[in-house]
């Protein structure tokens, strides 16, 4: 029997408004909804496995506050079957959290973030040699303050982790928190050679590699996401490349062709939100990946995980037990119809 999943990284309370529209600046618009809702790299991915599969032993690394948010951000795990020995409370910092403004004229979703306990998340609070598992994950990059931070052997404090994570023997896996600035060269790169599998998305993947994934007409261009693959294992990640766009995901296994799959067709009205849809496309890649399942059919796990993640409105709700999940690959993954989202 295999050993399991650790995900270290943010762990983060999702405070999820659900608006009329976006406003502009100065201009008022109405909530609708509110409700609560785990968030972060640790905590989305992690639970959505959870969900997925509850046989899976899954380890939480990461720091939460001393407050009624890091409460929450553990019953929830706990109430997915996750491990939280290594989920330390912090003094002094509260959990971090963040306003989801989400428009419910167009699904887009706009985040206000307090990093709170995860900008004392350090390197240190991951005890490398006791994780008994065989793939660690962590993500995200450029948004945990300790570990974005440049050294001296390693390049970044992040890449120091992947390096010590793959020195006790896991697998190695990386998130990036997607924002547009110059920090992913800087940030990102070095952390690749330490990388065994890596799942970002098309934004996070063209500006740590320099290569848009977009033509000049903003359509996806299946060259370009070649070119960006190839980069991606020439700058050291070692055994996979997944990258995921709103049209497809693409798969990459080193010294094998890749493979590419679209999205789910899902019917007009189906998207209630987005709020953690990549993480749930990484859930059900780091979960294929564990299982050992072939590249396309790892593909339509992970479009299935973000389909079911785009039916309610907050990060997790949305998950439901694989085999459950898989039957919206049979409804919406086969044929695409004339309308569809």
């Amino acid at each position: 029997m295999k050993k399991g999943i650790a995900i270290a990284g943010n762990l983060i309370v999702d405070h999820v408004k659900m608006c009329d529209t976006y406003p502009t600046m100065g201009m008022l618009t109405n909530i609708r909804e509110v409700s609560d809702c785990i968030g972060g790299c640790a905590g989305n991915t992690i639970c959505d496995i959870g969900i997925m599969d509850p046989s899976v032993p899954l380890k939480c690394i990461g720091r939460v506050g001393c407050d009624s948010d890091g409460e929450f951000v553990l019953n929830t795990l706990k109430r997915c079957g996750i491990d939280t020995t290594f989920v330390k409370k912090t003094e002094g910092a509260m959990t971090s959290f963040t306003d989801v403004m989400a428009a419910m004229d167009t699904n887009e979703r706009t985040f206000f973030q307090a990093r709170g306990a995860n900008a004392v998340f350090d390197i240190d609070d991951i005890p490398f040699e006791e994780i008994d598992a065989d793939i660690f994950h962590i993500g995200y990059a450029l948004l945990l303050d300790k570990f974005d931070v440049e050294d001296e052997e390693y390049g970044t404090v992040f890449a120091k982790a992947l390096a010590k994570a793959q020195a006790a023997g896991l697998k190695t896996s990386m998130d990036v928190v997607s924002e547009h600035s110059d920090r992913f060269v800087k940030f990102v790169t070095p952390c690749l050679k330490y990388c065994d599998y890596i799942v970002i998305n098309e934004v996070e993947a063209s500006l740590t590699t320099g290569i848009s994934i977009r033509d000049e007409n903003k359509k996806i261009s299946h060259e370009n996401a070649q070119a960006i693959i190839d980069k991606l294992f020439e700058l050291g990640v070692k055994e996979v490349v997944c990258i995921h766009a709103p049209e497809g995901g693409w798969c990459a296994v080193k010294g094998k062709e890749t493979v590419y799959h679209d999205s789910l067709y899902l019917p007009k009205g189906y998207i209630k939100g987005k709020v953690g849809a990549g993480d749930a496309f990484c859930a059900g890649m780091l979960y294929s990946i564990y299982k050992g399942f072939e590249p396309e059919y790892a593909l339509r796990v992970a479009g299935a995980a973000a389909g079911a993640n785009l039916s309610e409105k907050n990060s997790i709700d949305g998950l439901r037990p694989f085999d459950e999940m898989m039957k919206l690959d049979e409804l919406y993954g086969r044929e695409k119809p004339e309308e569809y989202c």
